[in-house]
């Protein structure tokens, strides 16, 4: 992980709660006027950041214990939203989240993944030579279950759903405290709703 910036954790969601997050996705669809900034076109958006199941995969151990070596240091839950790239739509270009905040993503994936519906590629931290390089990106597959654990800074993005299969995921961010001001100020704007005062130490 030092070495790459990322880190895929292969079943790593319980399968006993896999199909409630897919229903907590489903239940948080809903028309655009639900969120305070318009979402892009040719996704499916989900607010879930309010549902149990939701928060206690973000808290699973694995999950915390990989974005504690990539913090070092206190950090906190500040976003968690649902996404699904729609048949024909999806691909984003290579891009950095976040650049300086030092801020650590995740993406559960709720169905199976990879180049046909839209799978998330990214550039390997030993790869990146400053300018977004998609001969350098890696597409990343699997199932129901993984999560994917990378850098935020690291140039990322999803590819077309060529398939119309369904790949429904939970995104998420995990900040470090210093960050907690900044954040906090924009929770509105991000249609945050859920209680982001705990502080995970590693």
């Amino acid at each position: 992980m030092a070495r790459d910036g990322y880190l895929l954790l292969r079943g790593a969601v319980p399968e006993a709660w896999r199909e409630a997050l897919r229903a907590a996705f489903d239940a948080g669809v809903g028309t655009g006027d639900q969120w305070a900034v318009p979402r892009g076109a040719g996704w499916r958006h989900a607010l879930v950041d309010l549902d149990p199941i939701v928060q206690r995969t973000c808290r699973l151990p694995p999950l915390l214990a990989a974005g504690a070596q990539m913090l070092a240091g206190p950090f906190f839950l500040s976003q968690v939203e649902g996404r699904e790239p729609l048949q024909g739509g999806g691909h984003q270009p290579l891009h950095r989240d976040g650049v300086g905040s030092r801020a650590v993503a995740a993406l559960v994936f709720l169905d199976a993944y990879g180049p046909d519906n839209g799978a998330t590629r990214l550039v390997p931290r030993h790869l990146d030579e400053g300018e977004p390089d998609e001969a350098a990106s890696l597409i990343t597959s699997g199932e129901a279950g993984d999560i994917l654990v990378f850098d935020a800074d690291l140039p990322h993005g999803a590819t077309r759903n060529r398939s119309g299969a369904r790949r429904r995921s939970l995104l998420l961010s995990f900040m470090p405290e210093r960050m907690r001001e900044t954040q906090e100020s924009c929770r509105a704007i991000r249609s945050v709703r859920m209680d982001t005062s705990e502080v995970f130490v590693p």
